[in-house]
């Protein structure tokens, strides 16, 4: 009879041991807290879930690393933790923290890239808001290896990066940000591209023509007018003679042109002293400017001044040209 009772007795004590080891266990996999705030938890690329998991419980997010670490490999999801800034508390359970990693639920910052932007002011924004550095940026959009994997064959993604509010996460290498940007761009290409086609007009033509467009004037339907002035300045040979592309090309512009500026034959971007179109986009055009490059206004305009209000006012001739700006010029002097 006691012979009998001995694997009895043993078998309970290994069910008894299970269970408590189930309830250690199913504790150490609780939520710390019944309630806390949200706290900033990052992942580093490449760290090893044993790390992962010390670093939770360091920050008193997680009770125990080896229950989080055990709780991974059950479920398979041990190399599959990805690398970010979250939001965790310590009032989520386990369970709820390695799914939000796993899934990469990211914390995600908005990023407005305004029309008309550059490339260096697109990659000012993003270091003001840490997510690359300043100088990161500027070596990725001129990376020929990336530019080329893109299907460009400019000197730099000038131009491509597209103008639009995106929520970016922290931990995107500078390429993968160019990525996303011209991924935005390529959409809005297409559905443009049949006007492109049209005009039979290559696509770095209409991007440098709609990023001077877009340099030109903030009002949108201003842009189809000033489009068809510099393609009717195109179409008879004439030089384009645009100011913001005279100050793209002058290194540390100190917001003042002169004259000086405008007969430098050695800027390149120099409309004033250069025929065609210069080398490479000014900015990077939103949609409106792309259209009205790719489907300028009919129009026999060939000049075009401020008004001093945003606007502009347009001539056929360069008397009226003359005259037109003689008017504004005056206002301008005098106030009005």
């Amino acid at each position: 009879m006691k012979a009998r009772c001995v694997p009895l007795l043993v078998l309970a004590a290994l069910v008894l041991a299970g269970l408590a080891a189930w309830v250690a266990v199913r504790e150490n996999l609780s939520a710390r807290a019944e309630s806390a705030t949200e706290r900033v938890f990052v992942v580093e690329r490449g760290a090893p879930l044993t790390s992962i998991a010390q670093a939770l419980e360091a920050a008193e997010l997680i009770r125990n690393a080896r229950a989080f670490g055990w709780l991974a490999r059950w479920r398979g999801q041990a190399e599959g933790l990805r690398a970010g800034e979250y939001r965790l508390s310590a009032a989520l359970p386990a369970s709820e923290i390695l799914d939000r990693l796993v899934a990469g639920r990211v914390v995600t910052y908005e990023v407005v890239v305004p029309e008309g932007f550059t490339m260096a002011q697109i990659g000012a924004r993003l270091a003001a808001l840490d997510l690359v550095e300043e100088e990161e940026f500027a070596a990725a959009v001129r990376d020929p290896e990336l530019i080329g994997s893109l299907g460009f064959g400019s000197e730099s993604l000038e131009g491509y990066l597209y103008p639009e509010t995106y929520r970016l996460p922290r931990g995107l290498t500078a390429a993968a940000i160019a990525r996303v940007l011209v991924t935005h761009f390529e959409r809005a290409w297409n559905a443009l591209e049949p006007a492109a086609i049209v005009r039979e007009l290559d696509q770095h033509s209409a991007v440098i023509l709609a990023s001077i467009v877009e340099k030109e004037t903030g009002i949108p339907e201003e842009r189809p007018l000033i489009a068809s002035v510099f393609a009717n300045r195109l179409a008879r040979g004439m030089r384009l003679e645009s100011d913001p592309t005279v100050i793209y090309g002058i290194q540390d512009f100190d917001g003042n042109l002169r004259r000086n500026d405008l007969d430098d034959p050695g800027n390149p971007y120099n409309t004033y002293r250069h025929l065609g179109l210069p080398p490479g986009p000014i900015s990077n055009p939103g949609r409106a400017s792309l259209r009205a490059a790719l489907a300028p206004a009919q129009s026999d305009y060939l000049y075009f001044v401020s008004k001093n209000d945003g606007s502009h006012a347009f001539s056929r001739t360069y008397r009226e040209h003359v005259n037109a700006v003689n008017r504004y010029q005056r206002a301008r002097r005098s106030g009005r």
